[in-house]
């Protein structure tokens, strides 16, 4: 399982919101670029960027900041974000992307959503966020009244392999995981998927470790990185059933990431 550092990009900056709402918003660095090379000193194997002005108005708007770091940092990322056009998931690849990460046009625009899948394969994947078991759309603006479960199962259907999954509810209020969610949701995913949402402490790493779900593949993280509640080095090791030096967790001393 690997872990995921997010980096959440709005405004030309690197921030996290609460629950997707826009009006809560904390900026943790002024640079995407350098909260990226901060996750990749740190260990990390993989990137999740996400271009939250590019969700909100449907067209991506910060691929420039993609194309610095995945020319600059030695890591594959994966970017998601307005990317509701074949030729915004094409700019997205141009910039470097190792994969896509489809949202609301997956739900709305069927022969889009196939002809990316046709063209692109496993390259990409449907982020399914959740609110109180509905898909949200729009940047998690809006919520649907399509349950999670049935949507994962149509997009299957259509061909879509690998999906990330997020409890939008507890996204960004690092009050830990729903292991029984994940584990519903594993049990519907044909195919590999990511979770995200309320990941605080390594114990809920290890959580989710013990689950031993097969086809989970990773954890996203992103406001316990920042608030350097475990680095990514720390977070890696637990998932891969590593335990991290017995003083490192214990280092509560740690200054937030910041410019």
């Amino acid at each position: 399982m690997i872990l995921y550092p997010a980096v959440d990009i709005r405004n030309g900056k690197a921030v996290r919101l609460d629950r997707g709402d826009f009006a809560a918003e904390t900026v943790y660095q002024d640079d995407p670029f350098e909260a990226a090379r901060t996750w990749v000193e740190e260990g990390a194997r993989f990137l999740h960027i996400v271009d939250l002005d590019g969700a909100r108005t449907g067209t991506p708007a910060n691929l420039h900041h993609v194309e610095r770091i995945t020319r600059e940092l030695d890591v594959p990322v994966e970017v998601g974000g307005g990317l509701r056009s074949l030729p915004s998931v094409r700019d997205a690849l141009r910039a470097g992307a190792a994969r896509v990460i489809l949202g609301t046009a997956a739900y709305t625009d069927v022969d889009f959503l196939d002809e990316v899948v046709a063209a692109y394969g496993e390259r990409v994947v449907v982020s399914v966020d959740a609110r109180n078991g509905f898909v949200t759309t729009e940047g998690w603006t809006e919520t649907t009244q399509m349950p999670a479960d049935a949507v994962i199962q149509r997009l299957t259907q259509r061909g879509v392999k690998q999906f990330v999954y997020s409890n939008v509810e507890r996204d960004g209020m690092m009050e830990g995981v729903d292991l029984d969610e994940v584990r519903r949701i594993a049990g519907v995913v044909r195919g590999r998927f990511l979770y995200s949402g309320g990941v605080s402490t390594l114990d809920d790493l290890r959580g989710l470790r013990d689950l031993r779900q097969v086809n989970l593949a990773g954890v996203i993280v992103g406001k316990a990185l920042f608030e350097r509640r475990f680095t990514v080095a720390e977070g890696q090791a637990v998932l891969d059933g590593k335990e991290p030096e017995p003083d490192a967790e214990a280092d509560a001393e740690r200054e937030p990431l910041s410019s």
